[in-house]
């Protein structure tokens, strides 16, 4: 069996008009397409945090992709953090 690579952990907290936008299933939806593991997550001060496991170059995309958001969203600013790799099975929105 071939190795699929390095791998790493991203977590990102997303601010702006993140929630009620379906910006936690727009993550989900294109992490999935990226072959990442992780969530997604509202969290109670009005941001959306995001936990991501996977090939650099893909969490790069996934980067790229939070700073844009779904069309109602208004993504303000995106707080990128080095994380240890967990052990996770498909994306999920919590």
């Amino acid at each position: 069996m071939k190795s699929m690579g390095r791998k790493e952990a991203k977590r990102w907290f997303i601010s702006g008009r993140v929630q009620g936008v379906g910006f936690r299933y727009f993550v989900q939806k294109r992490a999935a397409e990226l072959g990442l593991q992780g969530w997604a997550r509202n969290l109670a001060d009005g941001r959306v945090e995001v936990y991501a496991v996977g090939a650099p170059k893909k969490l790069s995309d996934l980067a790229a992709s939070l700073h844009a958001g779904p069309a109602f969203s208004d993504v303000r600013s995106v707080e990128e953090h080095e994380e240890e790799v967990r052990q996770s099975s498909g994306f999920h929105v919590m």
